[in-house]
């Protein structure tokens, strides 16, 4: 047969042609100078900060329970689940395009020649279709929808990574806010009594009443930041509902002091990233799918070989007057080469080449992010450690000042001024050191997240 020769001239060119060969990750990518040197960094080290469950990374049973709930509920992660079942059938269909096509398509007619005696004639096959896939145009459709179902798979798994890591700092900022309204109200009911008595001294003469006017102004300035505190904390126990999946509710938490957080933070070895963080493993499966469709684009230019036939029954097999009824049974196998498309195969060529490149450069970019955000959560939580250090012993020295100055102006040796300015300064202190715990175990939280972290199944 003639087609023979020609089918295995084609076949020579794709060994050239890639089409059946499987993607491998590109060289020259960005994996071993991802972090920069830092002292809180194993790069020997074989265990991670994101290799831990988030069962053990969260300590708190409060936090642990709300991060079940978003994990059960959250639509955003739902979203995501669904959109792997899509992929797994997407998968199915590409397996399935490998084996032969059945139709049943039974059909009949009525003929009346001169007005004679109408003649029903009917036929009932059954047709087969079946691709032989010579040139992996199915093979690489099953292979970019495996690695479209593992970058459905991986996105889940981001979506859920970054659930975890947004539940547990909306509720380290609703112990802040805690935190920080407690010592609000503390400071009130200190500035209350403090106006009190200096009404009575305004009586007997023992302060002006500048001084009074300016401490009730400096109390009705706290009532006003306490106001904006309690609102925060309603706006923060809405954001953390909405990541629940649920209408508004109190949120049960406990409190600041009671959090702790893994002592040995090491972060492994960078190349430990295209196999830990989600998002990266995303970004490689969108490259794989990509070179997959690159080479369907080239497939496209050689033969598609057909084979199908048909067998049924049919009553026309004789003269129309007599319908003899009978078998039917046909096949054909047909070899369609394009030769002329108006340009269509290239121009689908040139757009999944560059398809492909843009991937590359995504996945690329996925690597440089991933280093940047670890060596900013880093960098984060030794800035944050030392501002919580530092801000510790400021608020001793600060308190020692206010019991001085309270014991100065009692005397007539301090001025309301400095009083003022040293309680104030106080106040500053201890917010600034609340938020400076926060902010620490939040920055560990990204840290984690950004090593992949939480993105374990459920």
């Amino acid at each position: 047969m003639k087609i023979l020769p020609i089918i295995a001239v084609f076949s020579l060119g794709l060994t050239s042609c890639n089409l059946y060969r499987n993607y491998s990750r590109p060289d020259g990518l960005p994996t071993d100078s991802l972090f920069n040197d830092s002292t809180m960094m194993c790069a020997d080290s074989l265990s991670s900060l994101g290799a831990l469950p988030w069962q053990d990374m969260f300590a708190d049973q409060a936090l642990r329970s709300l991060i079940t709930e978003g994990l059960q509920s959250n639509t955003d992660l739902q979203i995501a689940l669904l959109r792997i079942d899509e992929a797994k059938a997407g998968l199915m269909a590409s397996k399935l395009a490998y084996l032969p096509s059945l139709t049943f398509s039974p059909n009949g007619a009525i003929t009346s020649v001169d007005g004679n005696k109408a003649t029903k004639t009917y036929q009932i096959p059954v047709e087969l279709s079946w691709e032989i896939d010579l040139f992996g145009k199915l093979r690489n459709a099953k292979k970019e929808q495996q690695a479209l179902l593992l970058q459905q798979t991986a996105y889940a798994q981001v979506v859920q990574s970054e659930l975890i890591a947004s539940i547990a700092n909306t509720y380290y900022s609703l112990l802040m806010l805690d935190s920080q309204i407690e010592i609000s109200n503390q400071t009130i009911e200190i500035w209350r009594e403090q106006v009190r008595t200096m009404e009575v001294q305004l009586k007997v003469g023992e302060v002006r009443e500048n001084a009074l006017s300016q401490a009730k102004a400096n109390l009705n300035g706290l009532l006003s930041t306490n106001a904006t505190l309690q609102r925060q904390q309603r706006e923060t126990e809405n954001a953390m509902c909405t990541l629940l999946g649920t209408t508004y509710r109190p949120i049960e938490r406990t409190s600041l002091e009671s959090q702790t957080i893994p002592e040995d933070i090491t972060v492994g070895v960078p190349l430990r990233l295209l196999s830990c963080r989600p998002d990266v493993v995303q970004a490689e499966m969108a490259l794989a799918a990509a070179y997959y469709s690159t080479n369907q684009s080239r497939a496209a230019f050689y033969p598609s070989l057909t084979i199908g036939g048909s067998a049924g029954w049919t009553n026309a097999l004789g003269q129309a007057v007599s319908n003899p009824g009978g078998w039917i049974l046909s096949a054909l196998g047909s070899l369609t080469q394009p030769i002329f498309q108006r340009g269509k195969l290239i121009s689908n060529l040139r757009i999944s080449k560059d398809e492909e490149q843009i991937a590359l450069l995504n996945y690329k970019q996925s690597l440089l992010n991933a280093g940047q955000e670890i060596n900013d959560a880093l960098m984060a939580i030794e800035s944050y450690g030392k501002n919580l250090e530092f801000h510790s012993l400021q608020c001793e020295d600060l308190e020692r000042a206010v019991k001085s100055n309270e014991l100065l102006f009692r005397t007539n040796n301090a001025t309301y001024l400095e009083l003022l300015s040293s309680r104030q300064e106080l106040l500053n202190s201890r917010l600034e050191l609340v938020a400076d715990k926060v902010s620490r175990l939040q920055s560990v939280v990204t840290l984690y997240k950004a090593l992949g972290g939480g993105a374990q199944s459920q």
